[in-house]
């Protein structure tokens, strides 16, 4: 096994920066540095975020345009079939609504504007439905449009890309081989298609993964790799939140520093990428939420779907207390 020292760490970040790639051995080494070098840690995926991104950091901003109802039985999700977990459950907020969240966005100084609902693949009917809001948001805002509304169909992808959507999340979630364990009614490969189909339709890829359900270290660093291989544009890195009437319900969570080797981690591997901190963020880094922009140059502001995120004040005084600032247009 490949130990990093910690004096070599700043001479790795600067290989990266070079256009070093990582071996595997050399990524696992990050997430298994001892502890008391994390500060080392981060201070090495800060050089090579600094390199990219500077000190600036994107906001995004969900909006949950269509709850629970879902058909599919993520274990991790409140919004499954086999949830138990008491959620608001709604079909489709109206279009009025959701333009409507694209100005809360602005007021919360968030760049890009995430369109989600849950299911497992929007009808014709519902991709024409944001298609209506998209076209309007963007002829009255500079927001980059995001959207997560399940696997797509190549005419869908075709038809949100021509409507302007920047950008499409489809995360894999997890590692290829415990994808059964977390998800029996689609598969892995199914993710990975619709990520492709995004990319063939001019769509920037957003895709990532939850960290804390059960896989290995390993595996933690073969799905950055996979993300890697993608070539996704945005990576959101979410810890899970082990809520109570899913699958996972109690699960223990990462500690705070384990996620921030997994976010160091992630830089290494994609050091021209946007890293964001996502779900789970609060309460898996905790007090230790500042450090993870070290490495990470973007996370969610106010709520997330269906559990509470922090007040977008405070995230505010978070980046400016680190002299950070905020990328108000992500275009």
């Amino acid at each position: 096994m490949y130990m990093i020292k910690e004096k070599v760490l700043e001479e790795l970040a600067e290989q990266v920066i070079k256009g070093k790639a990582l071996n595997k051995d050399e990524a696992l080494s990050l997430l298994r540095i001892d502890d008391k070098d994390v500060l080392a840690l981060m201070n090495a995926a800060y050089k090579i975020r600094s390199c990219y991104f500077g000190n600036k950091v994107k906001l995004n901003m969900i909006i949950n345009a269509k709850s629970g109802l879902c058909p599919e039985d993520c274990g991790y999700c409140s919004q499954s079939i086999v949830a138990e977990t008491p959620i608001e459950k709604y079909a489709w907020l109206t279009k009025e609504t959701i333009i409507q969240g694209a100005n809360e966005a602005i007021s919360r100084k968030a760049g890009t504007y995430c369109i989600v609902a849950s299911g497992r693949r929007p009808t014709d009917r519902e991709v024409a439905h944001v298609i209506e809001a998209v076209k309007e948001i963007r002829d009255t805002t500079d927001l980059k449009i995001c959207c997560c509304l399940g696997f797509l169909k190549p005419n869908h992808a075709q038809a949100l890309a021509d409507a302007g959507v920047h950008r499409y999340n489809h995360n894999i979630n997890t590692h290829r081989d415990q994808y059964e364990e977390i998800c029996s009614t689609h598969t892995y490969d199914q993710r990975i298609d619709t990520v492709q189909e995004a990319k063939k339709a001019g769509i920037s890829p957003c895709s990532g993964a939850i960290f804390g359900m059960g896989e290995s270290e390993e595996q933690q660093v073969e799905m950055a790799f996979e993300l890697h291989n993608l070539d996704a544009d945005s990576i959101p890195c979410n810890f899970l939140v082990a809520i109570e009437g899913t699958p996972l319900g109690g699960k223990k969570e990462l500690t705070p520093v384990q996620c921030l080797k997994i976010l160091a981690m992630m830089r290494f591997i994609n050091p021209t990428k946007e890293i964001r901190i996502s779900g789970g963020r609060e309460k898996n880094l905790g007090t230790l939420q500042p450090l993870g922009l070290f490495a990470a140059n973007s996370i969610f502001v106010g709520d997330y779907l269906t559990t509470k995120g922090q007040q977008p004040l405070d995230d505010w005084k978070m980046i400016d207390d680190l002299g950070f600032e905020i990328e108000e247009c992500a275009l």
